[in-house]
């Protein structure tokens, strides 16, 4: 499926210094928050998230696009938690190439249901049938998606940040390479999956090339970097079956009720 009209492609982005209307996450009254304390929940290192991804999609008989779905589903519940309506309306997702990209695919059509206007920017398309899927129904749904940053940033609410997950390394690549000075700049406060987008999975920003996001929605188990994440933390993913939980000794927050996402601090 090919990608809607680029209506918003530029070649420089541009931002507003007068933006000042964002709100900041606001905690939910109904939500259980995790009864343990940060540091008593574990965290993965990026070969533990990569096996572990193995083995659902192995012995445990998950598929793809499933862990995507309900992952993009726990992006999109935790997103609506932090940035409530009315005060946030507009939100604009910005999706990498891999399975990140994906979960924030998924996380724009549930958003656009819970009555968020919805854009994606999706700079580097991915031509499986899975991604291509996704994309065929955001166009259903007539939200816009471009292969560039919008002109102005500070006209969204909030930015979800879908660019790389715990298997990127190396050097930020183009587009991405102007896509993060950019989202770094804005006062635009940004909602990472997963892993912040520049950060070392095990590290952290310690290059500080990488975004910094106000709110982080940790996927299956944070990863290490989570440790130096200051901001609001969410945990979604709920798809972990014990046998995992025990072969890992993992100790994670429980989920309440229905809820896709469980805050962590």
């Amino acid at each position: 499926a090919a990608l809607l009209p680029q209506s918003l492609a530029i070649s420089t982005p541009s931002f507003s210094a007068a933006h000042v209307h964002h709100k900041s996450p606001v905690p939910s009254r109904s939500m259980a928050t995790a009864a343990l304390t940060t540091s008593e929940i574990s965290y993965l290192t990026a070969t533990e998230a990569a096996e572990i991804d193995d083995m659902l999609m192995g012995s445990m008989g998950y598929s793809l696009d499933q862990l995507m779905e309900l992952a993009g589903l726990s992006v999109a519940t935790a997103t609506a938690d932090a940035y409530k309506l009315p005060d946030a309306k507009r939100i604009l997702i910005v999706c990498g190439p891999g399975n990140n990209g994906g979960d924030g695919l998924v996380a724009a059509r549930h958003l656009h249901h819970f009555g968020y206007q919805v854009e994606v920017c999706y700079p580097k398309a991915t031509q499986k049938p899975i991604y291509q899927g996704l994309v065929t129904q955001l166009g259903g749904l007539d939200i816009p998606i471009s292969q560039t940053l919008p002109e102005t940033l500070s006209s969204f609410d909030v930015i979800i940040d879908a660019i790389f997950g715990f298997s990127f390394a190396g050097d930020v690549r183009a587009p991405f390479d102007t896509i993060l000075p950019a989202l770094k700049l804005s006062r635009v406060p940004i909602v990472s999956v997963d892993i912040p987008s520049g950060w070392d999975v095990n590290a952290g920003n310690a290059a500080g090339l990488g975004v910094e996001p106000s709110v982080l929605i940790s996927l299956t188990a944070p990863k290490h970097c989570a440790r130096n994440f200051s901001g609001i933390h969410y945990l979604g993913g709920r798809f972990v079956p014990p046998a995992i939980q025990q072969q890992y000794s993992l100790v994670l927050p429980s989920f309440a009720g229905t809820d896709m996402h469980v805050k962590i601090s």
